[in-house]
């Protein structure tokens, strides 16, 4: 949670789907979810910061699209950065109580 507002590993998700693919319904889709989910998703992304992390266009005869702004690239290498380091600050925690659990 950043100031009042959630991001989490689903956002990020969906916001790497959308560099990926181009497209919020074919990140979407990758991720299993609606397209009205996704796009809900990415207003409220867009929502969250002072500018939009995903910039779309129309459809139309040439086609929509969607990409990844400056801002969602670097809102993604942060979030990625920040569960990084927890990981690796969790790993002997976690081993530790690993240790401790029954088989199976």
């Amino acid at each position: 949670m950043v100031g009042g507002q959630r991001i989490g590993p689903g956002k990020v998700a969906l916001l790497k789907a959308v560099g990926e693919t181009g497209s919020i319904a074919a990140a979407g889709r990758a991720l299993g979810m609606s397209y009205r989910r996704a796009w809900r998703l990415i207003e409220e992304l867009n929502g969250c910061f002072r500018a939009p992390l995903v910039a779309a266009q129309t459809g139309g005869k040439s086609g929509g699209g969607a990409g990844l702004t400056a801002l969602g690239k670097s809102v993604i290498a942060h979030y990625t950065a920040i569960d990084d380091k927890a990981h690796k600050a969790a790993a002997r925690h976690l081993k530790a109580l690993r240790a401790t659990m029954r088989d199976g």
